[in-house]
Order: C-alpha cells, then structure tokens, then sequence
C-alpha cells in the first residue's frame, strides 16, 4: 500500500445529472437509460459511517470486476465499461425487491443468520429444513438460498421463504425460478474458483433488476469481500474442530474496533486512528490478491483520486452551450 491521503470520500460531481447517493456508492443516472455508479472509500456499519478507507472503493470495484468477467457466460450482468478503477458504467435498472444470499456454511452473526437461528433451536428457515447436529461453521448438506426483502429506504431486510415471495407478488413464479437457479450456478462457480485459490466462499449476496428491455440482469456487485464470506481453506478444519470461527479476510477489524470502544448505534463515533485506516486497507488490498491472484496497484493519477475520476468522466458532461460531439 503506498499514499494512505489518497482517499475518495465520495464522489459529488455538479456536472453529472440524477445524482443518488448512497451509503457507499455515488451514482448518477444520465438521460440515455445507463448510469454511473462510483464506489467511494466509505466503509460503512451499524447504519452510520465510520470512514474513508484508502483505495477500498478501487478493490471492490476491481474484485467485482474479475468475477463479473468470470461469470458472464453464467448470468448477463448490468455493466457496459469501466471508465475508471474506481467506475462502472452500466444499464439503469429496476431492482428486484428480492436480495438472494446463497449460504455453503452454518455460519453468521447478525439475527436473521442461520447460524443465529440454529443456535436458537430452529430448524425451519427460510423455506428449509435443517438437520440436527451441525457445528458451527460446518458445511452445510448442500448451499442453500435464504432470501431477504430489499429494504430501498433505509428499513431493514426481513427474511423471506420462496412461498412467501410468490405470495404477496414480489416475484413472478418464472422470475424466482431464474434467479434462484442463476444464484445457485454462480456460487458454485465463485466456490470452485476460490477453492483453486486456497479459499472458500462461505455465502455471498446477490442482487437482480430489469433493463429496459424486461431482462433479468445481476446488479451491483458479486463476490466482493463485502458482499461475501471468505475463509482461507488452510485454517479451516482446526477452527471447525476447535469451535472457533475461520481464518478469514477480517473486513470487520475497523467495526470490530468500533465496537469494542462505544455502543455504536447510539454514541458518537470515536475517531478512528490512521494505524487501523492503514490496517484497514491493507485487509482489502491482501484479498484482492487472494481472491484474484493478482498484485493490487493503487491508481496514483491525478492530483486527488476525485480530480481522476473527474477526468476520466468529462465525456458524461453535458455539452457547454456551442459545443458538439
């Protein structure tokens, strides 16, 4: 990692028109039905944000990039060009109100994991039946889907059963038969590519939304250290053994020091010093490498990663007054 004052904490362009801004990306939808979506440094947890992490929006966009790729015979995804590391340029979509997380591994730490529920005595989730007897973190007899409600406007996701999604029409049948297959295909693909790379994808998320045209494509992001559990494949049978949880990339470690310092949903956040900002970094540019086999190379062009983005963006700029293009 090399100049940690290199950080993006958000991306707000004037010139741009139809801006959203979201917790951690700045998007702009411009008037012929693509948009812009740029990933920000912001690292944000307990519905607040905690920071600006150096070149982590690069990572993500990056990391989601190589698995975009490596998936494109799989599903067809929302992206047309990257017009910078940290951008993508893609169709305008309708979200499905449906998130779909694919889970290998009784694991989790949030209410609604299945780990949680597990551990409270349940067996029946999500539309699945679990079998007596699993450790914590043991795979699981075959990955399964729990799906969420997508929560657009701040609200929470609340679990859902592919019965309950048919129910109240959040889904068309022939809509959840296509993503929930397509799901299923790319975390057994995104599985079988981490095993090769000495990891284990755990579970991930995905996200699904209409073009134009009707057609389902995958949005956002896939198999990012964000969107995804990752464990190293080396640690993985001593910790099931010892009841510990996994070797892993720890994209918590700034949450779990914040945690550790304050009640976070209700005290103001601490400041954060630039030795955990470094460390920070560090987790994200190290899984990239793992998760790609490629070296991270920070970009360093331009005077600010905001002046490059700018840059590289002019050609989304509405034309001055007497101008053509």
């Amino acid at each position: 990692m090399t100049d940690l004052s290199r950080v993006l904490p958000h991306a707000r362009i004037p010139e741009l028109p139809n801006p959203y801004f979201g917790k951690v990306r700045d998007c702009y939808d411009l008037p012929d039905g693509r948009r812009l979506l740029i990933s920000s440094d912001r690292v944000s947890a307990f519905d607040r944000i905690l920071a600006a992490i150096p070149f982590k929006g690069q990572v993500l966009t990056q990391v989601a990039r190589f698995w975009f790729d490596a998936t494109a015979d799989i599903a067809a995804n929302h992206v047309i060009a990257y017009p910078d590391p940290n951008v993508v340029l893609g169709h305008r979509l309708t979200i499905l109100p449906v998130e779909i997380i694919v889970r290998g591994y009784l694991a989790g730490t949030t209410g609604t994991s299945i780990l949680t529920l597990y551990k409270a005595g349940q067996r029946q989730m999500y539309g699945h039946t679990l079998p007596d007897g699993l450790r914590d973190n043991q795979a699981l007899p075959a990955p399964i889907i729990t799906p969420t409600s997508k929560a657009f406007d701040g609200g929470h996701d609340e679990p859902l059963t592919p019965q309950a999604i048919l129910d109240q029409g959040l889904l068309t049948p022939a809509q959840w038969d296509q993503i929930s297959a397509t799901a299923l295909a790319l975390f057994a693909r995104g599985q079988q590519m981490a095993a090769a790379r000495g990891l284990i994808l755990a579970d991930t998320k995905y996200e699904f939304g209409l073009d134009a045209q009707g057609r389902i494509l995958l949005a956002d992001e896939i198999h990012t250290p964000d969107s995804s559990r990752y464990w190293l494949a080396g640690g993985y049978e001593a910790a099931l053994a010892a009841g510990t949880r996994p070797p892993s990339f720890d994209k918590d470690v700034i949450r779990a020091w914040v945690a550790a310092r304050c009640d976070p949903y209700r005290d103001p956040i601490p400041e954060i010093p630039p030795d955990m900002i470094a460390a920070t970094a560090r987790v994200y540019a190290d899984a990239f490498a793992a998760i790609t086999g490629l070296p991270f190379v920070p970009d360093l062009t331009g005077a600010t990663p905001l002046d490059r983005i700018r840059t590289n963006l002019a050609p989304f700029f509405p034309p001055t007054p007497g101008e053509t293009r």
